[in-house]
C-alpha cells in the first residue's frame, strides 16, 4: 500500500507555504527598519531569498521533525523557513568570495549593488561599494535567521534544544567556507575536497536541517544518529552532483555559467580527482585552463574534455551512486515514522538526480 501525503505537506506544499512563512517575517521586518536608511539592503535581501530556491533545507527540517513523531503547524514550518534565511547568508558570501555574478539566472547580489553604483554615477570603486553591500546583506540574512528561528511560534525550550544544533551548523560552514579557501591556493587532494563539500555544504544542507527538526521535537540520540547516517553520504551527494552541474550542466537550468567554476579555479573532488588520474599531457592541459582567468569557451570546452577523458566525470558519478545507496540503507533502519520515511526517500531521490 501506498502513503500518501496531504497536499500542503508534499514538496510543492511545503515550499509554497515556507515561501508563505518568509513573505510574513520579511514584510514584519520593514517598519522596524531605521528611518533615514536607504531601504536598498532591504530590497535586495527580499529579492534574493524569495528567489526561484528549492527549499531543501526546511523540508528536511520539517520532515526531521515529523519522523519524529510530530503534528504539522505552522511553527515548524516557520522555524524549518528560517533555515533558508541562513543559506541566503552563506549563498551571498560565498558568491563575494568567489567572485561570481550570476545566481538562480540573476545577477548576485554584490553584482547588483555594484551595478547601481555604476548607473547612479558614485564616486569611488563600484565593485567595493558592491561587495560591502552584499556583505551586510548577508550578515543580516544571518541575524533574521535567528530572529526568525526563536520567534516561530514554538516553546522557547524547543527552541533551545534546536538552537544548539542551528550553532554548530553555522560553525561548520563558516570552517568549511575556509578550508574551501585554504584549498583553493593548492592543488588539493580527493580526500581534502571530500572533507570541504562535507564542512561547507553537504552538513547544512541535509543532516543539521533534520536533526535541528528531530532536537526540537526533542528526540532521542539514537534518532540523530540514524539522521547523520542518512544525512551525511546524501548530503555529499547534493554536493558532488552541484560541482558536475557547475561544469558540464545547462546553464539555462542552472542559471550560472558552466565557465565559472572552471575559470575560478574551483577546488571539486571532481578536479582533484581529474589530477589524480591524468597523465603528463593531461595534467599540463587541466594546470594551463584550469584557475585561468582569461578561460573562453573553446577551452573551458577543451578542459571538460580533458576532465572525461581522465575518467573524472564517471567516477564521481560513481560516488554519487554509493553515496545515494549508503542514504537509502540508512534511512531504511531510521526509526522514523512512515510518513517521514515516504518523504525522504523522495528528496534523497530528488537531489541526486536533480538537474539544477
Amino acid at each position: 500500500m501506498t502513503l500518501e501525503m496531504a497536499p500542503e505537506t508534499d514538496a510543492a506544499g511545503l515550499a509554497r507555504r515556507c515561501e508563505s512563512a518568509l513573505i510574513a517575517y520579511l514584510d514584519r521586518q520593514r517598519p522596524h527598519w531605521p528611518d533615514g536608511t536607504p531601504r536598498g539592503v532591504l530590497d535586495a535581501v527580499r529579492r534574493f531569498v524569495l528567489a526561484d530556491g528549492k527549499r531543501l533545507r526546511p523540508m528536511f527540517c520539517y520532515w526531521g521533525w515529523r519522523g519524529a513523531g510530530q503534528p504539522d503547524g505552522q511553527p515548524i514550518v516557520a522555524a524549518a523557513a528560517a533555515l533558508e534565511l541562513f543559506h541566503a547568508f552563506a549563498l551571498i558570501h560565498d558568491d563575494i568570495m568567489d567572485g561570481s555574478n550570476l545566481r538562480r539566472g540573476q545577477p548576485t547580489v554584490h553584482r547588483h549593488f555594484a551595478d547601481v553604483h555604476t548607473r547612479h554615477s558614485w564616486k569611488g570603486e563600484a565593485v567595493r561599494y558592491g561587495q560591502s553591500a552584499a556583505l551586510l546583506s548577508g550578515d543580516l540574512c544571518a541575524a533574521w535567521a535567528d530572529h526568525m528561528f526563536h520567534e516561530s511560534g514554538l516553546p522557547i525550550e524547543w527552541i533551545h534544544r534546536g538552537y544548539k544544533l542551528f550553532t554548530v551548523m553555522r560553525t561548520e560552514v563558516i570552517a568549511g567556507q575556509y578550508l574551501d579557501l585554504v584549498s583553493g591556493v593548492g592543488d588539493g587532494s580527493v580526500a581534502g575536497a571530500l572533507t570541504v563539500i562535507r564542512m561547507k555544504a553537504a552538513r547544512y544542507t541535509v543532516t543539521r536541517p533534520l536533526q535541528i527538526g528531530a532536537a526540537l521535537a526533542g528526540t532521542s540520540l539514537n534518532l540523530q544518529a540514524a539522521l547523520q547516517a542518512f544525512g551525511d553520504p546524501l548530503g555529499d551527494a547534493f554536493q558532488l552532483r552541484d560541482d558536475v552541474l557547475g561544469v558540464f550542466g545547462d546553464p539555462v537550468i542552472t542559471g550560472k555559467p558552466v565557465i565559472d567554476d572552471l575559470r575560478e579555479g574551483k577546488p571539486t573532488v571532481m578536479v582533484a580527482m581529474a589530477r589524480d588520474r591524468a597523465d603528463r599531457a593531461q595534467a599540463a592541459r587541466i594546470r594551463a585552463l584550469f584557475g585561468n582567468p582569461e578561460l573562453d569557451d573553446d577551452g573551458a570546452a577543451e578542459l571538460r574534455a580533458v576532465i572525461e577523458a581522465t575518467g573524472a566525470r564517471e567516477g564521481i558519478e560513481d560516488l554519487i551512486s554509493r553515496r545515494a545507496a549508503a542514504a537509502t540503507a540508512a534511512l531504511e533502519q531510521a526509526p522514523v515514522t512512515a510518513e517521514a520515511r515516504t518523504a525522504l526517500a523522495a528528496l534523497a531521490s530528488s537531489v541526486v538526480s536533480r538537474r539544477r
